[in-house]
């Protein structure tokens, strides 16, 4: 029996042995397992964000500064042309606002099956407005003028920082950016319940662009704003401009949904966005913005100024720094006006700065701080109209002279006359130059963990500030901690400066489904944060951790490549480098510092090298074909000079956004000989060696219908159709060209 007994016990003992054992090397599998997911991981979000950031830093504001200071029109026909590129939108009068606002002779059809509105607004209009955009229905555009319309009175009254106090509410809940993700907005509500008196919201800006709903989104935020207007807030973003609407997607949607009355409320909402808020905050103890902060951010100012005068914070510099001021003094004494819209590109004001998205330096960004403010007290709108319209006629003929343009006198308007009398009472007609850095700077920048601020070179506006400028702002006002938007985060939130920084991003798979998570932050009156993260799409909880980033690391890998094509002539010339022996091939980490010497992404190129490379040895790689390969499915359009091809590719979104700056009537469409003249002045900047006859050929080979005019969707289906092509073929050799900024969907550019 004993013996039995002991044996028994031996192989007990053996087989937890094995077992002990077995756990160990399963555990010790499943950690590398997930190291190697989290590498991929990272590795993809890195993708995302340095081809996001980089998007940024575009030569579109640089081409329209390159019209003005150095191209000088040399035909009748080439100046018609650049009329019709600088008359973009103007500070609206009251007389074109109240035609915008014209909703009543707007009828609604007796088979319209969508929701109804009636003001004032009641709870249940809005309910029922989520209701029926998660119905997929849309409202008229007589509503939504309508809505408009009283949003634009409520917003008029509204301080530039609004005040929120904890007491009035059970809790205060923030989100941040949405970028037109409906879904987001109604699980939000789902989950966190619906605003009323007891259950306070702020979000954060950034309500538009990308996504596909973004009308929908700015219709719900502004029927509740109207229904809580002491619970319900809203921030103005970066995306809040017309003119990043043109480049992001947002005027594409209103003027696809609302063909016959876009143009009215795309008119309207520019004026609105003006009137947005610019920051919230909530016991005077924790400030809301968009961006962040700089070492010369002065919440005292930012609620002095006159936000509505700040229509966009693309502007761009038109003269050298050192010539402005003598410039500005001479020309400030014209009275003499074409009576034409101002360029959307060029300062409104004789105050204001370069372009903020050119601050190359701390003592740039630090220069000029105003001493004197706005009057306190509001201005009217026609007072606005007016000093808008005169300050607007000035600069458009100052600007006018120096494109080369002829100097036309007209008639002066009664309201003219007064211009020189303003100006001499010392009136303020535009932003400072202080005022408008203010501005740029709470909805542009990004926390850095090193110390101090500097110009925000990556995203080419505001700056990234440290831990000790969060720390001295803080101390300054009596604050506890920020909270800001801005920035796409794995988690959907993240802390930063030792947690006196929060930022919180709301639109949950930005990049793609599986990319990252969405979340808010709910703030009792202890001012204790806690954050709920979210992932509004259903598809993430059927897919595992492995599916979801591998379909995640697909679509970044299609991004890059498309990159690489964009650059395939720079990359040759870098490659030729390293191939001093003319060879046809370089190692793989010649391979890798040359991509990083032209691209300038901050990639880890060695590792990418397999996923992007297919054919190669393991010491040496053959550079021309693999140029080649990415190429192939590109260089099957006939008549396009590849070089020209490749140059498209890589600014077919400054093109895009040129081309709906010229349709102004918003149509959609543009004549042959204005996408030739386009490309001319484009390819002058960028200094494309490209033939005439090459141009043309491409302007024949888009006009799919030939019917002499481009629809700006042909142009866009003519990258589409190579999307196409390279799904029927081998599609890890193609750029897969999405259009991703203006689509809505995967996609690389801004917050």
């Amino acid at each position: 029996m004993g013996s039995g007994t002991s044996t028994q016990h031996h192989f007990a003992f053996q087989n937890a042995e094995k077992a002990f054992k077995a756990a160990a090397l399963i555990q010790r599998w499943y950690r590398r397992y997930r190291a190697r997911l989290e590498m991929r991981r990272q590795c993809t979000w890195s993708i995302f964000q340095s081809i996001e950031y980089a998007g940024q830093q575009d030569q579109l504001h640089n081409f329209f500064s390159y019209l003005v200071d150095h191209f000088t029109p040399s035909c009748h026909n080439e100046r018609d042309f650049l009329n019709r590129m600088f008359a973009e939108e103007r500070v609206p009068q009251d007389s074109e606002m109240e035609k915008c606002s014209d909703y009543e002779s707007i009828e609604v059809p007796d088979n319209y099956t969508g929701p109804h509105l009636s003001f004032p607004l009641l709870p249940d209009h809005a309910t029922a407005l989520v209701e029926a955009f998660r119905l997929k229905q849309q409202l008229h555009a007589r509503y939504v003028l309508n809505l408009l319309h009283e949003t634009r009175k409520h917003l008029v009254q509204l301080p530039n920082i609004n005040r929120v106090s904890t007491c009035y509410s059970e809790e205060i809940t923030v989100c941040g950016d949405l970028h037109g993700q409906l879904d987001d907005l109604i699980f939000i509500f789902y989950k966190n319940g619906l605003p009323s008196p007891e259950r306070a919201y702020v979000f954060n800006g950034d309500f538009v662009d990308r996504g596909k709903d973004s009308v929908e989104i700015l219709m719900v935020l502004f029927a509740f704003m109207l229904v809580y207007p002491k619970e319900f807030h809203l921030n103005r973003g970066n995306h809040e401009d017309h003119m990043v609407n043109l480049r992001y997607g947002f005027t594409k949607e209103v003027m696809h949904k609302y063909k016959t009355h876009g143009k009215k409320i795309l008119k309207i909402l520019q004026d609105v966005f003006c009137w947005l808020p610019l920051a919230t905050l909530i016991d005077e103890k924790v400030l809301i913005l968009h961006g962040g902060v700089s070492d010369m951010t002065d919440l005292e100012l930012l609620s002095k100024l006159d936000r509505h005068k700040i229509v966009s914070t693309l502007r761009c510099k038109t003269r050298k720094e050192n010539e402005k001021q003598a410039e500005e003094k001479g020309r400030a004494k014209q009275t003499s006006s074409t009576g034409r819209p101002s360029p959307w590109f060029l300062p409104q004001s004789r105050s204001l700065p370069s372009s903020p998205l050119h601050l190359s330096s701390n003592n740039t960004h630090k220069a000029g701080r105003s001493s004197s403010v706005p009057c306190s007290g509001p201005l009217n709108g026609r007072e606005l109209s007016g000093r808008g319209r005169r300050s607007v006629d000035l600069e458009l003929e100052r600007c006018r002279q120096q494109a080369g343009f002829p100097v036309i006198k007209e008639k002066q308007e009664p309201w003219l006359l007064t211009a020189e009398a303003d100006s001499e009472a010392g009136e303020l007609l535009e932003p400072t130059q202080e005022e408008w850095r203010q501005v740029v700077d709470i909805l542009w920048s990004d926390p850095m963990a090193q110390e101090g601020c500097k110009a925000n070179t990556f995203r080419g506006g505001g700056c990234y500030f440290g831990p000790n400028v969060t720390k001295g702002l803080l101390q300054k006002y009596n604050l506890q901690f920020l909270i800001r938007s801005h920035e796409c985060k794995p988690e959907g939130y993240e802390f930063c400066h030792s947690r006196k920084v929060l930022t919180i991003f709301s639109a949950s798979n930005y990049y793609e489904v599986g990319s990252n998570r969405g979340a808010y932050v709910k703030l009792g009156p202890a001012l204790t944060p806690h954050i709920v993260q979210y992932q509004a799409n259903k598809m993430t909880h059927t897919l595992t951790m492995r599916q979801r980033i591998s379909r995640v690391e697909e679509s970044a890998l299609r991004a890059l490549r498309e990159k690489l094509f964009a650059h395939s002539s720079e990359l040759l010339e870098e490659f030729k480098k390293h191939d001093k022996d003319k060879t046809g091939l370089i190692t793989p980490s010649d391979w890798a510092a040359a991509v990083e010497s032209v691209l300038h992404l901050g990639l880890p190129w060695r590792m990418l090298r397999p996923q992007l490379v297919n054919s190669s040895t393991d010491s040496m790689l053959e550079y021309k074909s693999w140029l080649e390969d990415l190429a192939r499915e590109q260089l099957s359009h006939e008549n396009i000079q590849s070089s020209l091809l490749e140059t498209l590719y890589r600014n077919r979104s400054n093109l895009e956004t040129i081309f709906r700056i010229i349709d102004s009537d918003h149509s959609g469409f543009i004549s042959l000989d204005e996408f030739r003249q386009t490309w001319k002045l484009f390819s002058s900047h960028m200094k494309i060696d490209i033939t005439d006859d090459c141009v043309c050929d491409l302007a024949r080979s888009i006009d799919f219908k030939k019917d002499g005019h481009i629809d700006i969707n042909e142009f866009l289906e003519a990258f589409r159709l190579v999307d196409q092509s390279c799904a029927e073929g081998n599609g890890s050799d193609c750029p897969q060209a999405t259009n991703t900024n203006d689509s809505g969907s995967s996609r690389p550019g801004t917050h």
